[in-house]
């Protein structure tokens, strides 16, 4: 019998620590699903979720990034259209100028009421998380 396991992924959400306000990179999809998204993706076999976070803000958005804290965990069966996937979050910072490279066909920097209506996977429900995070100091629950 084979196997099925949800494959696991990161995403950061890369505060730019020297800028007014700390707004966050948003990355516009070149790939399906196409939209805005937090930067991300597959972890590697042999990469911790640590390193795969790193090395994805690199790739994506040009950025070394000092991560801050794991945030939340996401895994709904169906956050991914394409499979199921459990994605961890990180909250970084970073400096500098970032630029769209990898998959991100562009990217943007946004305040938290500048956040383009159009995005992927479960991302809007993680950035009201993490607004609610920054405003209140809660996480989410634990379902």
């Amino acid at each position: 019998m084979a196997y099925r396991n949800p494959v696991p992924t990161v995403d950061i959400i890369v505060e730019l620590s020297d800028r007014p306000h700390r707004p966050i990179i948003l990355i516009e999809r070149q790939n399906p699903p196409l939209g805005w998204a937090i930067p991300g993706g597959f972890v590697d076999y042999g990469e911790s979720v640590e390193a795969a976070a790193r090395r994805e803000a690199q790739e994506e958005i040009g950025l070394q990034v000092k991560l801050i804290s794991q945030f939340h965990t996401y895994s709904n069966p169906n956050r991914d259209p394409r499979q199921h996937t459990i994605s961890i979050i990180f909250i970084a910072t970073a400096t500098g100028e970032p630029q769209a490279a990898d998959d991100a066909k562009a990217l943007g920097v946004f305040e938290h009421w500048q956040i383009p209506p159009n995005l992927c996977f479960d991302h809007n429900q993680i950035l009201r998380d993490y607004w609610h995070y920054r405003h209140y100091g809660t996480r989410p629950a634990l379902d």
